[in-house]
């Protein structure tokens, strides 16, 4: 079904790629196990990236993406100030839902090596760069795999 709108189908058809590079990663998980995880993720990191660089990396989304990106964000004063891997898990956790049933830092590399894929090649690095060390470790290790 297409809406008639190449804009919108293009997006549509966008987030339908990223869904299943995340699916494959995190082990042919259903459709929306992949939407969660994106969510989740996503969600994390806007939230502990500068107002500034979290608007910059949304412009890299897909529009579809992009919304569910700053679904329910409002403009913080201060980034969250997860410093650690485990603190960044803890905060993918809270986005997912109850049920959910993979490892929010395995979730979380599945996401980034999506990020990663989907994204012109400096932009990850742009966010990376944003991000404390042991944070920026667990994206790299993402892209090891």
């Amino acid at each position: 079904m297409t809406t008639g709108l190449a804009v919108f189908d293009t997006s549509v058809q966008d987030t339908n790629l990223w869904l299943k590079r995340i699916e494959e990663r995190l082990g042919h998980c259903s459709r929306q196990e992949a939407y969660a995880a994106l969510r989740a993720v996503l969600h994390a990191l806007r939230d502990r990236l500068p107002a500034q660089a979290a608007v910059n990396f949304a412009a890299q989304l897909p529009m579809l993406i992009r919304g569910l990106y700053f679904e329910g964000w409002t403009l913080p004063g201060k980034p969250d100030r997860a410093h650690t891997a485990a603190e960044f898990a803890e905060n993918v956790n809270a986005f997912l839902p109850p049920k959910y049933r993979f490892d929010p830092v395995f979730t979380s590399n599945a996401v980034f090596a999506a990020i990663s894929h989907f994204t012109s090649a400096g932009e990850p690095a742009k966010v990376m760069s944003q991000l404390p060390e042991p944070i920026r470790d667990m994206w790299r290790d993402a892209l090891a795999v």
